[in-house]
């Protein structure tokens, strides 16, 4: 069995019961069980601030699927909630997404399939969640710790505990 690290986010619909219902659709077959979760954090958007905020967290699972097989659940997981998927390169609202951000210490660099998560060290709605689960876990690729990785980031976009956030 192997740890791997999935970063679920939402920005449309109902966003906390889309990770909830997407968490059970990965569960489902049994290939796939939870160990823990972080909190779920509002986070602005990355890529595009002009989207509706976002609901993540991440969830450490077991699995005995290959990092190709577990991409490949994650994906029909995204269609089976309805997900489009777009060619547009600018990023879009979306229901549900999900990204390995690790499996194992594993380093995967192919055309579609990349982990650790290749923008991983960029983004602090990943980061956040993973303090809560693996402060101390070191980064295959970069070589530091996910706290050394938050306090290196050059923009911190805003994160908030899910339900704590003050609409301006």
């Amino acid at each position: 069995m192997a740890v791997a690290y999935l970063c679920l986010g939402s920005n449309s619909g109902d966003k906390l019961n889309n990770l909830q219902k997407a968490v059970s659709l990965l569960v489902a077959n049994k290939t796939v069980s939870v160990v823990r979760s972080s909190a779920p954090y509002e986070t602005e958007p990355w890529g595009n601030k002009n989207l509706d905020w976002f609901v993540n967290a991440v969830i450490e699972v077991k699995t005995k699927l290959s990092p190709r097989e577990l991409l490949e659940l994650c994906k029909n997981t995204e269609i089976v909630m309805g997900r489009k998927q777009s060619n547009s390169k600018t990023y879009e609202a979306r229901n549900i997404d999900i990204d390995i951000l690790f499996y194992g210490d594993l380093t995967i660099d192919e055309p579609d399939l990349k982990i650790p998560h290749p923008h991983l060290h960029e983004r602090a709605f990943a980061i956040v969640p993973l303090l809560e689960l693996i402060p101390d876990y070191e980064h295959p690729k970069y070589k530091k710790s996910l706290l050394q990785m938050h306090d290196d980031l050059e923009t911190l976009d805003d994160v908030y505990l899910y339900g704590t956030r003050a609409a301006i």
